[in-house]
């Protein structure tokens, strides 16, 4: 369920807020209108434009939904992120979406599904891999793969062992500035997983979010690894502020991110991601 108009957002109401690290925030929103609350949906990967009033808006990944309640993680790294820092629970921001492409969770059926994460990109995939977890006799292996600075910053570590006790399922962790190995963690970024990492390179779908740099990385080694180009879906993120292709200010070469992703195949956008500045 959309507005009619796409930029009019509805109102929500902070139901629950988590500190979870000195700069990083979780909100659980409601809408006000029941009737909205009822009707709204999301594809896992879609993203809400929040708002708000007075202030400005931001694109920020859904990272799931529980009833009718919405979960938003967010870290407070400019101007309008840094003032909803300060809402407490009860305030009132605007909500518009949700608003581009998805996961390839239907295509991945029957394969194995490996999620490659970075810093706050962990967000989000977790929909996704709580559906995976949901729906576990329709998918085939589950590898998770999550890179932080420091073990601290490492979001919902709990939850990545309540994954890791599952069958089929492998976690790996990694810090990529600490000094300390501590267990279930790996020293180094992303790359320091992937020989340990034990899925089907020709039956998989790979699911990624994270710094640009990591995922084009990260794309290029699969690839050399032997992983179809087609099968690895990156998240992009750009400067999105209309959420609708109007603006202009998330284009990536012929692309709109905001409407022609957040989602892309790696082939879609890998010589666009070679080019500085892009």
């Amino acid at each position: 369920m959309k507005p009619a108009n796409p930029y009019l957002p509805w109102e929500a109401e902070i139901v629950d807020r988590i500190q979870e690290t000195p700069d990083i925030f979780t909100w659980r929103l409601r809408f006000t209108d029941r009737e909205v609350a009822r009707q709204y949906g999301f594809k896992h990967g879609q993203f809400n434009m929040l708002y708000l009033y007075g202030v400005g808006e931001v694109a920020i990944s859904v990272m799931s939904n529980e009833g009718e309640e919405l979960l938003h993680t967010i870290r407070a790294v400019g101007r309008v992120t840094r003032a909803m820092m300060e809402l407490k629970i009860g305030d009132h921001i605007g909500v518009r979406g949700p608003f581009g492409s998805a996961w390839p969770l239907e295509v991945a059926r029957g394969k194995d599904i490996v999620f490659v994460t970075a810093g706050l990109g962990c967000a989000p995939v977790t929909s996704s891999i709580k559906h995976v977890v949901a729906n576990r006799a329709d998918y085939g292996r589950l590898v998770i793969m999550q890179s932080v600075r420091h073990r601290n910053e490492g979001l919902w570590e709990p939850q990545y062992d309540e994954w890791r006790s599952l069958p089929d399922t492998q976690v790996l962790l990694t810090a990529s500035r600490d000094k300390t190995r501590w267990p279930h963690w790996h020293l180094g970024r992303v790359s320091v997983l992937l020989d340990e990492a034990q899925y089907d390179k020709q039956n998989c779908v790979v699911m990624m979010c994270g710094p640009d740099q990591m995922m084009a990385d990260t794309s290029r080694t699969l690839v050399d690894l032997g992983v179809p180009g087609g099968s690895i879906h990156v998240s992009l993120e750009r400067n999105m502020q209309c959420a609708v292709g109007h603006c202009g200010h998330c284009q990536l070469g012929q692309h709109f991110v905001c409407k022609d992703g957040p989602i892309f195949t790696w082939p879609q956008v890998a010589e666009l991601m070679r080019v500085k500045g892009y």
